[in-house]
């Protein structure tokens, strides 16, 4: 039996990590790096484990590594506060350390909840993570968003999915588009990306179609719509800032 740990990092998730932390009772063991919670995070934690690190933020890639550096064990499985692995996940890993793994890791379909329903079509899904992993042999790797595990080699691919409680309202994902697109935009400039007019019109009109045409996202009615038009208002946010940063140079 390979034993797994858990791992998760925190910052005022006070409404999202009892039910996370809930969902992941079959784990070895729970750590959980909390990077200065103030609205009560870090005493629900202790009702599920006594690993309860503190590391003042420096960003997703440092906080998951720093998460994943302190686990007792190799196997890794690494939540978000605002996930939750499926019934038909949980007995999926738990399965494999059993009987033993034959990948470095495992890429994982993530399925958001939003607008009252699932999302099973567009831009959203299946949105695939590397969420269980061999620490010896992978790593967190990005900038400021968008970060994942890098592997040596091909992972495996997981059937059970990952619950993703992801936006509670349109006025939520504006609050992080935000944040997130401004993050992005840093990250183009950092890379030596550009955007031109042309492209500040056309990549939006492009994620639309891509998400609602080409992967079928109408098929999720209304909120497939409403996801579709995100993208390419998330698109428009980011190379609008990008084109901003540039014209102060």
């Amino acid at each position: 039996m390979q034993p797994i740990s858990a791992v998760l990092i925190t910052y005022n998730e006070k409404r999202n990590i009892e039910e996370a932390l809930q969902s992941l009772s079959w784990a070895d063991e729970i750590v959980v790096v909390d990077g200065g919670s103030i609205d009560g995070t870090v005493e629900i934690c202790h009702k599920f484990t006594d690993r309860i690190l503190h590391r003042d933020w420096t960003g997703f890639v440092d906080q998951k590594n720093f998460a994943v550096e302190n686990a007792r064990n190799d196997w890794i499985f690494s939540l978000d506060a605002d996930e939750r692995p499926s019934p038909e996940l949980s007995r999926e890993i738990q399965q494999l350390a059993r009987n033993g793994f034959l990948k470095p890791g495992y890429k994982i379909p993530r399925i958001a909840f939003f607008l009252g329903r699932w999302i099973r079509h567009g831009e959203w899904y299946p949105d695939w993570q590397l969420r269980l992993f061999d620490r010896r042999k992978g790593k967190w790797e990005g900038g400021r968003v968008h970060e994942s595990v890098k592997l040596p080699e091909k992972p495996g691919l997981l059937k059970g999915e990952i619950y993703h409680y992801t936006y509670r309202s349109l006025s939520d994902y504006l609050r992080r588009l935000e944040i997130y697109s401004t993050l992005a935009a840093c990250d183009f400039q950092q890379r030596g990306k550009t955007v031109t007019p042309i492209r500040l019109l056309g990549n939006p009109i492009a994620a639309f179609t891509r998400s609602y045409l080409v992967k079928r996202g109408f098929l999720d009615g209304a909120p497939g719509l409403a996801v579709a038009m995100l993208a390419a208002v998330s698109v428009f946010f980011k190379y609008a800032k990008l084109y901003e940063l540039q014209r102060k140079l």
